[in-house]
């Protein structure tokens, strides 16, 4: 049997403001989707959850995470868990662009906005 690898541009994603978006669901038997980030200084999402864990690669800039009641500083090259059912929000923190990979441990991406 032969199969052959999906290879998909970042620019055939849906868009949602400076990040794109890809969900497993529409890519057969994909269990993960993943938001691609590419934020501006001062900019980030507000408060909000997700059922299932979120991992997010953190691969230029820097952020300010607030993860249930903590908030932490963080750079390229770290990874940051966050734990099914937590409150979270970043912002860019830094003074360029902070380009991250959200992994989202789910066929599609549901967010439950909190503010």
């Amino acid at each position: 049997m032969t199969t052959a690898a999906t290879i998909i541009s970042r620019d055939d994603l849906p868009r949602d403001g400076n990040t794109f978006n890809f969900e497993g669901r529409h890519y057969g038997d994909t269990d993960v989707s993943f938001i691609w980030v590419e934020m501006p200084p001062g900019d980030g999402p507000r408060l909000h959850r997700h059922a299932y864990a979120e991992i997010i690669i953190v691969q230029e800039g820097r952020a300010t995470f607030t993860v249930g009641e903590t908030a932490c500083e963080v750079q390229a090259g770290h990874v940051v868990i966050i734990p099914a059912g937590t409150p979270h929000a970043f912002f860019n923190s830094g003074s360029g662009p902070l380009r991250q990979i959200d992994l989202h441990l789910s066929r599609m991406i549901l967010t439950e906005w909190l503010v």
